[in-house]
């Protein structure tokens, strides 16, 4: 049974210890980290335990943030309403202190502001329904059949193959994006361009960007405009079956999205939906060939895939970090805070909180508590959850059992980046 496994060790806290440059001063809970030390991002987790048990909630100097790791908190925060995910209809940056938006970026952040995923009701109430109502019209589970043979396909290609290939290149990063460009009704040949265009565009919600990797986004984001704007006027002039044509169609009580505001909403799709997916195939493969035991016992019983895909989606977070905004005055663990401050919530901590999950720091697939808040929580709570669970359900039992003796052929690294958490390659062996 998987309970008598469930003592597997953490892959990556055999490689890397805690982060070298993390200095705590208790009395203040003033906390110095820098997420760019290669310690801290290839293996955060000693970190975060050594944080939860000193400092739980933080003054972050690098970036001027309080911060929180207990789940209690993390989960709580991300469904209090006095916490949002916009500011800007209260207080305006002047009035915040903050600087004006460059005016070089400001193409990327004219259309990111309307994604639903920065704004607070009633906006975000009517965009949600509005893409919910289409979204959801395409039942999800019907795209399990298109699922499975994009796998299968992938599966084959990697066979032919033969000895060791990049798990990560062959296999997790191209089925969320060729999902996704099926559902938008983007041709297939495009995919490596939306993949470019994802990947440069999501470096922009890093905390320690540089301007390069801002201007990039910034390049990528107007490309990706262009392009949807061309796809919204060839499917006004003749609708297809794809969700494109579904968000130009939906009306709500007589509400239509804008143009933008689609086009916004169709990034999105992009950027939250391929790079978290990828993560957790790439980080759960990882993490099942580090306890072969556990993967060998998923691969003998499909039954627990539910519970084995919630347990990697906790047990190596995708996404580490998400902030939120001071919305009312309010008080928590003895700090005030005010309206216009904004705080940071390490879901990658809450996620291997000893307080809330037996043993954390061990992969176990029959995890049956699991409260994980990877998928965010509340009124933002991840709307292409259902997709890439199902993605997720179907491309790791057909890899593992297409491949009986898949193995690491070197130890992985992580991407340096801390917002998105994830593997630079994935080298394995099939034979």
């Amino acid at each position: 049974m998987l309970q008598s496994l469930s003592q597997s060790t953490n892959p990556i806290g055999l490689l890397f210890g805690m982060s070298s440059n993390l200095k705590i001063e208790p009395t203040t809970k003033k906390v110095s980290l820098d997420i760019r030390d290669p310690d801290f991002y290839n293996d955060p987790y000693p970190t975060y335990e050594t944080l939860q048990s000193e400092c739980p909630m933080f003054f972050w100097q690098e970036h001027e943030l309080w911060t929180f790791t207990k789940h209690d908190d993390v989960s709580a925060i991300l469904r209090d309403r006095r916490f949002g995910r916009q500011i800007s209809h209260l207080k305006s940056k002047e009035e915040l202190g903050l600087p004006p938006t460059p005016k070089e970026l400001k193409p990327f952040f004219d259309i990111d502001q309307l994604s639903m995923l920065g704004l607070e009701p009633p906006e975000h109430t009517r965009l949600r329904g509005l893409v919910q109502k289409a979204f959801m019209t395409r039942q999800i589970e019907l795209l399990r059949p298109n699922i499975e043979a994009l796998c299968s396909e992938l599966l084959e290609k990697m066979e032919s193959l033969g000895g060791t290939f990049d798990l990560l290149k062959e296999y997790a990063t191209p089925i969320p994006v060729l999902v996704i460009a099926e559902m938008l009704g983007v041709p297939t040949e495009m995919a490596p361009e939306l993949l470019r265009w994802s990947h440069a565009m999501v470096q922009m919600y890093e905390m320690k960007r540089t301007t390069e990797m801002e201007l990039a986004a910034v390049n990528a984001s107007q490309e990706f405009v262009a392009y949807l704007r061309s796809l919204v006027a060839a499917r006004k002039k003749r609708p297809a079956k794809d969700l494109i044509s579904q968000l130009i169609a939906v009306t709500s009580e007589g509400e239509k999205l804008t143009e933008d505001e689609l086009v916004a909403n169709c990034i999105l799709l992009l950027n939250a939906g391929h790079e978290a997916t990828v993560n957790v195939i790439g980080n759960g493969m990882f993490a099942l060939m580090s306890n072969v035991e556990q993967m060998e016992a998923w691969r003998q019983d499909d039954s627990i895939t539910k519970s084995a895909v919630e347990e990697l989606i906790r047990f190596d977070t995708p996404l580490h970090q998400f902030n939120r905004w001071v919305l009312e005055p309010l008080e928590l663990h003895g700090q005030s805070f005010s309206v216009g401050q904004e705080i940071a919530l390490l879901l990658g901590a809450a996620n291997r909180d000893v307080d809330e999950f037996e043993n954390p720091h061990q992969l176990n697939l029959l995890r049956s508590h699991n409260p994980h808040v990877s998928l965010g929580g509340g009124i933002h709570y991840c709307l292409g959850a259902p997709l890439a669970r199902l993605e997720i359900q179907i491309a790791i039992p057909l890899l593992i059992c297409k491949f009986p003796d898949l193995k690491l052929a070197e130890s992985p690294r992580y991407r340096n980046n801390f917002h998105f958490h994830g593997l630079e390659s994935l080298l394995v062996h099939c034979g």
